[in-house]
């Protein structure tokens, strides 16, 4: 198959895709060899329809009347990182408790447990972190009982007070509080206390 045979499958499928996305070389494996996939990218990074952000990494970018060119989250660069496959991958430590709204930090290093393969990338002055761990940290991956757990988990149980309580209450709906009831048994006892706590609050 002729470098431009696959030039032209792989812009096809960029431009299939909602802009944002976030993708590696693998992703294009289907359509040719990786050397002539790896030049098709450079290709089309080149000409600016796609854009570089680390060493086989790119993004079909976004951008904003005003702010112009929107960098991609670090989940999508983390489902990038997990591969074209159906892995899954889950917001863990700081960067978890930055998303509830429990910490205003954002972390340096974002770690994303995954059922996948570890993997680090560093974007800017952020490094994504996917971390493989057991398949019971990751049977609420996706969920937002997943996130709490993780966020939690992180704080430590000393550190769970009325406060952070009052702020998860806040923050979830009715809704999300039922689902940390459905996944109470994925929880470690003292979250799942917490669990509790919450949907009292929204019943």
């Amino acid at each position: 198959m002729s470098s431009q045979t696959i030039s032209g499958k792989v812009l096809s499928r960029i431009h299939g895709k909602k802009r944002g996305w976030v993708f590696t070389p693998v992703h294009f494996l289907d359509l040719g060899n990786s050397a002539g996939v790896r030049k098709a990218l450079q290709g089309l990074s080149d000409r600016g329809v796609i854009k570089r952000i680390a060493r086989g990494l790119y993004t079909y970018p976004r951008t904003h009347p005003e702010l112009g060119m929107l960098s991609p989250t670090p989940d999508q660069i983390a489902l990038a990182l997990a591969g074209k496959d159906d892995l899954r991958i889950q917001p863990s430590g700081a960067y978890a408790a930055n998303l509830l709204g429990l910490s205003e930090q954002v972390p340096a290093k974002i770690v994303f447990l995954t059922d996948g393969t570890n993997r680090k990338i560093r974007v800017g002055k952020q490094e994504i972190i996917l971390k493989q761990t057991t398949p019971k940290n990751m049977a609420t991956a996706g969920r937002i009982s997943g996130l709490v757990i993780q966020a939690l988990r992180y704080l430590g149980k000393d550190n769970v007070d009325d406060v952070i309580v009052d702020k998860l209450a806040e923050r979830l709906s009715s809704d999300d509080c039922r689902q940390l009831i459905k996944d109470i048994r994925h929880a470690p006892d003292w979250v799942g206390g917490v669990f509790r706590k919450l949907a009292e609050r929204n019943a």
